[in-house]
């Protein structure tokens, strides 16, 4: 959460909302769920919605494209996915488009959380694919920076 507290300030000097993201892979065998290999950071990533004028540029959406040239698949299940500020509709959606396993993030977002504050779509049971989501991890710094940057804007 670090790393994407660090891609968060980037965005933050550039005019963006400071929301960083940072995706780490660690595979596991499916059937005896053993540990193939070490954690490895494969991509980070922060909002760039305003330099990209690009909708979609969420971090967290750029950071999970990043992965999956990474490792050339679209599939992400041996990834998680670090986030600042719980993630919109389209970014959860994407980790389950992704098969993520897991979404830890630091904020909540009481006008568009999807991971637990407005929705659930990592555990809403008509879709195909659940995800772990650990909330909360190094909340007061995420909330914070977000705070500090729309108090300077207004």
């Amino acid at each position: 959460m670090r790393m994407a507290l660090e891609e968060a300030r980037i965005a933050g000097a550039k005019g963006e909302v400071p929301i960083g993201a940072v995706v780490v892979h660690q595979p596991i065998d499916r059937r005896t769920r053993r540990v193939l290999a070490d954690a490895q950071v494969i991509a980070r990533a922060h909002n760039l919605r305003e330099t990209l004028r690009c909708p979609s540029a969420h971090a967290e959406h750029l950071a999970m494209e990043a992965a999956a040239a990474a490792l050339d698949a679209w599939r992400l299940a041996d990834c998680t996915v670090y986030v600042t500020l719980e993630p919109c509709i389209m970014c959860a959606g994407l980790m389950h488009q992704a098969r993520i396993r897991r979404c830890v993030y630091g904020a909540s977002d009481q006008k568009a959380g999807a991971l637990g504050t407005l929705y659930q779509v990592n555990a809403d049971e008509r879709l195909n694919h659940r995800f772990e989501v650990m909330p909360g991890v190094l909340q007061a710094e995420c909330t914070t920076l977000l705070q500090d940057f729309f108090r300077a804007r207004r």
